[in-house]
């Protein structure tokens, strides 16, 4: 009964009804946000990436002459394959839904993908995070929008070998995203000659993590690498903190971190922390204005770069669509998408390579002090700019099978 009471709160239709007339399947254009509404993901994706869809097709709709209506969809996937698949399955043979976007949490991510080629849909994934999905299980109606294992691995790994973080251990959460972060960082920090001293998996979701810790504490590894998500970091930072594992020399890696994140444990306990996103709301005007929209709407909270994800990957989706006036192929859609540059607001210029993963520059960040942060929000320092060409793993190492040799 739970999981029907969600899914029915979740399918309410958010309709925007514009111009002209196209041969699109059911006379509408319709877009499904899956991911986590109530649970360890909601904060980062959520109502906030349904809002960020929302809000793509009504900047969309007021630059372009768009089809009588789009329809925006929403549902719970409570972060487990079995519901996630069934939900985007009574999307595509019932309710007619023609894109599924976000996604947060691998292993619905991986379920979510096999279904969408097999009913030759598209899915825009912005909140799951694993490399594969670009490399062995490439699929031609995916497309791997904000991050991914690969590039937050050689963008926080790196750079804390480089500055003398050599040996490290993993706290990981034990399923499909954590092994795929543990497994890309652990070879950047292999390859830069360092080593992994030792790897704890813990459950999926979390609370406690004392006694994982204490094994990380034990290592006496430099760095401990933080291959979890959302609550599961955030719990994760503050119990490391009663430990006073930092105080004692060791560092912390938080290998995927969120704004929503350092939000939740405040500055005074997460500053110092460096990490890699795709995406922050004080690098531009544009941004400043969307996040100031966003907040708006969403109690004050600033946008993620997963529902920033969100907006961009539903923008070019839009573009796509118009240019073909159909979205009944799901693979000739996303074909399109790769054919046409990428440009918005929020990521400015990129593509979208053959093998579904989309290019664009990665941040890396370090959390400001509390004396240096001007306001609420204010949290992040830009310590470098990440170049497109060098920020995702290059495509011939990927083993997509979409790749021509």
């Amino acid at each position: 009964m739970r999981r029907n009471s969600i899914l029915l709160a979740g399918l309410v239709s958010l309709a925007t009804t514009v111009g002209a007339n196209a041969e699109y399947t059911d006379g509408i254009i319709k877009i499904g946000v899956l991911n986590d509404q109530s649970g360890t993901y909601s904060d980062l994706s959520g109502q906030g990436s349904v809002w960020a869809a929302r809000k793509a097709v009504e900047d969309f709709c007021k630059a372009n002459k768009c089809h009588d209506k789009i329809e925006i969809v929403f549902a719970d996937h409570q972060n487990k394959a079995d519901i996630g698949a069934g939900v985007a399955r009574k999307w595509y043979d019932v309710e007619q839904v023609d894109m599924i976007v976000d996604v947060p949490t691998t292993s619905v991510a991986k379920a979510v993908s096999q279904l969408t080629k097999e009913k030759n849909k598209v899915f825009l994934n912005s909140g799951a995070a694993a490399s594969e999905l670009t490399g062995a299980e490439c699929t031609p109606n995916l497309i791997h929008w904000t991050y991914d294992t690969w590039a937050l691995a050689n963008g926080t790994g790196s750079t804390l070998v480089k500055q003398g973080g050599k040996n490290w251990f993993f706290l990981t959460a034990d399923y499909a995203f954590g092994h795929a972060l543990e497994r890309d960082t652990a070879a950047v920090v292999e390859k830069l000659g360092g080593k992994v001293l030792g790897k704890v998996r813990h459950p999926f979701p979390a609370q406690d993590f004392s006694s994982f810790l204490l094994q990380a504490q034990g290592s006496k590894a430099d760095v401990i690498g933080l291959a979890n998500a959302g609550a599961d970091t955030i719990n994760s930072i503050k119990q490391a903190s009663e430990f006073g594992i930092v105080q004692g020399g060791q560092n912390l890696a938080g290998l995927l971190v969120f704004i929503t994140d350092v939000h939740s444990l405040g500055l005074q306990t997460a500053q110092g922390l460096i990490f890699t996103e795709a995406w922050y709301w004080d690098t531009s005007d544009a941004n400043r204005e969307f996040a100031k929209e966003f907040a708006a709407a969403n109690k004050g909270n600033h946008p993620t770069m997963v529902q920033a994800g969100v907006y961009s990957a539903v923008m070019h989706y839009l573009k796509a669509v118009h240019a073909l006036k159909s979205d009944g192929d799901g693979a000739q859609v996303v074909a399109k998408m790769k054919e046409m540059p990428t440009e918005d607001k929020l990521f400015g210029k990129g593509s979208v390579r053959q093998d579904g993963r989309k290019i664009h520059d990665m941040l890396l960040v370090e959390v400001k002090k509390p004396s240096e942060s001007k306001g609420p929000w204010d949290y992040h320092k830009v310590r470098a700019v990440i170049p497109a060409a060098e920020a995702f793993r290059p495509i011939s190492e990927g083993g997509c099978p979409l790749v021509k040799s």
